[in-house]
């Protein structure tokens, strides 16, 4: 990790804008949140995405996927979500399945997060599921 760096969503979104493989950008973000910025956590979400061509199919789905993400995370980790998230641009007119054959597709529509369904994504329940979190022991 360099000094000062941050892979925030921001910047995340700005890689694969730039041609980063998706997962890979949004996997650094990841381990970010998780581990080497825990403490951070608003740092990482707070800077609106940069801007795009809103002509391009691929980066508005990805700018609204990012956006759902940032919801998603400050929900799922009590962090106060930054309003950006609420602009009605990130929202999709037509339904985005991350997995179109069934029965993928209809797991997906009973497992996607609210904060995807609202901006029709599809995309279930595990996306960012937690290495850090499934390693540790039970505290029960």
């Amino acid at each position: 990790m360099k000094k000062g760096h941050l892979q925030t969503m921001s910047v995340a979104f700005q890689q694969i804008c730039n041609g980063e493989r998706e997962w890979t950008a949004l996997g650094n973000f990841m381990n970010y949140w998780y581990e080497y910025a825990k403490d951070r956590r608003e740092d990482l979400i707070i800077d609106p995405l940069p801007a795009y061509d809103m002509g391009s199919l691929y980066q508005h789905r990805w700018a609204v996927f990012c956006a759902a993400s940032v919801e998603w995370f400050c929900n799922k980790y009590q962090v106060p979500c930054p309003e950006w998230v609420y602009d009605p641009k990130y929202r999709l007119s037509e339904p985005w399945f991350f997995y179109t054959r069934e029965p993928v597709k209809s797991r997906l529509l009973q497992t996607t997060p609210e904060e995807f369904i609202k901006r029709n994504i599809f995309c279930g329940d595990n996306c960012y599921a937690n290495k850090w979190e499934l390693a540790e022991p039970s505290l029960l």
